[in-house]
């Protein structure tokens, strides 16, 4: 579902993830059976713990972006992304395997300063409705 930075879906689950981070490589684009298509993509962000900083990769998963928001990314790109965190489990031969990765509602080169700042109000909206 592609959602512009001010309409993220305020009734959504209580299960937000937000991550600023860089692009490591050029999103690769799946075809599902169903028609739906979905960009793959990971975002190296740092993590702070215990005052010792590491640089994390994320695994991102983006159902249907537009021609134009797939052309905003490329590796080296700052971005924002919104979303939740899934874990899935599928099968590989004899074996059950599991992902965890973000799924995204909002990717946003973080160069486009309004729209980021828009996207941030957008989940801070939703976790102040979640806490009234």
């Amino acid at each position: 579902m592609n959602h512009s930075p001010h309409s993220l879906d305020a009734t959504a689950s209580t299960n937000i993830a937000v991550i600023r981070g860089t692009l490591t490589h050029d999103p690769r684009s799946r075809d599902l059976p169903g028609g739906a298509t979905v960009l793959q993509f990971d975002v190296v962000t740092r993590v702070v713990t215990a005052g010792r900083a590491t640089n994390v990769s994320l695994p991102v998963a983006w159902n249907d972006p537009s021609a134009t928001q797939i052309a905003l990314l490329a590796p080296g790109t700052e971005v924002l992304v919104v979303g939740t965190v899934r874990r899935r489990f599928f099968r590989v031969g004899a074996a059950t395997q599991s992902r965890t990765e973000v799924i995204a509602e909002v990717v946003i080169p973080t160069r486009r300063r309004t729209q980021t700042a828009g996207a941030l109000r957008a989940v801070a909206d939703r976790l102040a409705q979640m806490a009234a």
